[in-house]
């Protein structure tokens, strides 16, 4: 269930585009057609579902402060995380250019509509905000950065779906000369965003109950705490 619960988070309440706006580039950029918006999306759960653990694992036994005490105990003061950024674009830059490598391998189409937007995945803030919001929400295990890696993926690729396919729709509607363009994409991103906030709710409704939970036993604590209290100054007042 925490797996399940992470990983729709990962889709729907924190998405990379509605709800941090990342990955805009390519978003509005790939989004004129559907099947090119698949192949980018397709390539982007890819590389986030391979980044987001390699990261994870050497966040955790490289980069953190300590993090190296498994090489000795004379490495435990080390702290390696200014190095953070360029490992991590160094594991992104690898991946994404085995993704190049692949896709032009076996479909050419897609390597040439995706043009220069494929090789740029590797400086897709989508891709490296994943691996930064790994770090720091601290997952414990490898298996919980690799459902969020693969959930984060997914939920930027049903963005750019979903905004293809409106926008293929909308090339021939009679949409006014001033919102044609980038115009009405925006408009349409913001209630998309709007519609994916509404999962909010759904996902977070037991943990609402969780904290009225805490808090009412809470206050029992300290209903409880006063009389004690009462009771032993009365006791101390006999």
């Amino acid at each position: 269930m925490e797996y399940l619960e992470l990983f729709l988070k990962s889709i729907f309440i924190d998405n990379m585009v509605f709800a941090f706006f990342l990955g805009m580039c390519s978003y509005l950029a790939v989004s004129k057609k559907v099947s090119t918006a698949v192949g980018l999306g397709a390539a982007v759960i890819f590389v986030l579902a391979i980044t987001v653990p390699l990261n994870f694992l050497l966040d955790k036994y490289i980069l953190r402060e300590g993090a190296l005490v498994w090489l000795g105990p004379e490495y435990a003061d080390y702290d390696l995380s200014f190095l953070t950024f360029i490992l991590f674009i160094a594991t992104i830059a690898t991946m994404v250019q085995l993704v190049e490598i692949i896709v032009e391998k076996f479909s050419p189409s897609l390597y040439n509509s995706l043009g220069i937007f494929l090789p740029l995945i590797a400086v897709n803030c989508a891709i490296l905000g994943g691996s930064l919001f790994m770090q720091q929400k601290e997952f414990a295990t490898i298996s919980h950065a690799a459902v969020y890696g693969i959930g984060s993926g997914i939920g930027w690729f049903l963005a750019i779906l979903a905004i293809a396919a409106i926008r293929e729709k909308i090339r021939y509607s009679n949409v006014p000369a001033p919102l044609r363009g980038l115009g009405i994409t925006f408009i349409l991103t913001g209630l998309m965003a709007i519609g994916f906030m509404s999962f909010g709710g759904m996902l977070t409704g037991g943990d609402e109950e969780e904290v009225k939970e805490t808090k009412a036993a809470q206050i029992e604590n300290e209903e409880t705490t006063k009389e004690v209290a009462e009771n032993t100054n009365v006791i101390i007042l006999k």
